[in-house]
């Protein structure tokens, strides 16, 4: 990729990246659109990364759709494509690899219940930033611990990347479009909604009951929904994560959960806040 880039009239300033696992759907597509809207030139990449999964049977779960997603990216006008193999990306092997000093982030939320999972996720677009030399990122909030995760690490390392965070899109019932949708039989499918409306109750009532109560009813909701199992309902601090126990006016947060669907675990979140 670097020998390429060097052919080319490549400015890293004008020049945005949009990382993807591949299993393209609108939300991945739409960060394409916002970047090639802001930057001169588009350059996406699809790597499946094995040093995220703290699951070996997620990781060989994950789609592979290889064919479908680059003619969605064509489609959606991406410039050019970075597929890199396991050896591009770790060739000194994955037994070694660099830490970051991530701090609570690492070890709240998805990080306590995926252990090791923000360390591959800094790994992998580390590297891939290494290679691309761009200057801007764009990510997609639904993954927003991931965001304020990366933007930790571009602290961490003083690589001069603007970070992009791009708004949820979502199914025309609310749903966050995600990879794992499409491992929704139609019943669940129909159940998963509910984180949804589950975050926008909260949203509402922000402010009118306790912090405990709102979180212990909109788990209640959850499995009453159909979730087999629910991680977290948090209500957090933006940029820290760290959690909120009160919340005064004009102060804003962030309103995250993790549920399971039988075997399917999906995420999403909302900004909240309380008015003056």
């Amino acid at each position: 990729m670097q020998n390429y880039l060097s052919r080319q009239e490549y400015f890293p300033s004008s020049t945005g990246f949009v990382p993807t696992m591949g299993a393209l759907h609108e939300g991945h597509l739409e960060l394409v659109k916002q970047c090639k809207q802001a930057q001169q030139l588009t350059l996406s990449s699809i790597f499946v990364n094995p040093t995220q999964f703290n699951d070996p049977a997620d990781f060989k779960k994950y789609p592979v759709t290889i064919e479908k997603d680059i003619s969605l990216l064509e489609e959606a006008g991406c410039d050019i494509l970075f597929l890199p193999s396991v050896l591009e990306i770790y060739p000194g092997g994955i037994s070694k690899l660099i830490h970051y000093e991530l701090g609570s982030l690492e070890n709240i939320l998805e990080g306590f219940y995926r252990p090791g999972h923000f360390q591959g996720v800094c790994r992998v677009v580390h590297r891939l930033l290494d290679i691309v030399k761009t200057a801007h990122i764009y990510l997609g909030r639904k993954d927003y611990q991931q965001c304020m995760v990366i933007k930790k690490m571009l602290e961490l390392t003083g690589l001069n990347v603007q970070v992009h965070i791009v708004p949820t899109v979502r199914e025309p019932d609310g749903l966050a479009m995600s990879s794992r949708n499409i491992r929704l039989d139609e019943a669940a499918r129909k159940q998963a909604v509910s984180i949804y409306k589950q975050l926008n109750w909260i949203k509402n009532e922000i402010g009118n009951q306790p912090m405990a109560a709102l979180k212990e009813t909109a788990m209640g909701n959850l499995l009453n929904d159909g979730f087999s199992k629910v991680d977290y309902v948090a209500i957090a601090e933006p940029d820290s994560l760290v959690p909120l126990e009160k919340i005064a006016a004009g102060d804003r947060a962030v309103v995250l959960i993790a549920a399971f669907l039988k075997e399917v675990r999906l995420i999403d979140n909302m900004e909240v806040s309380l008015p003056r």
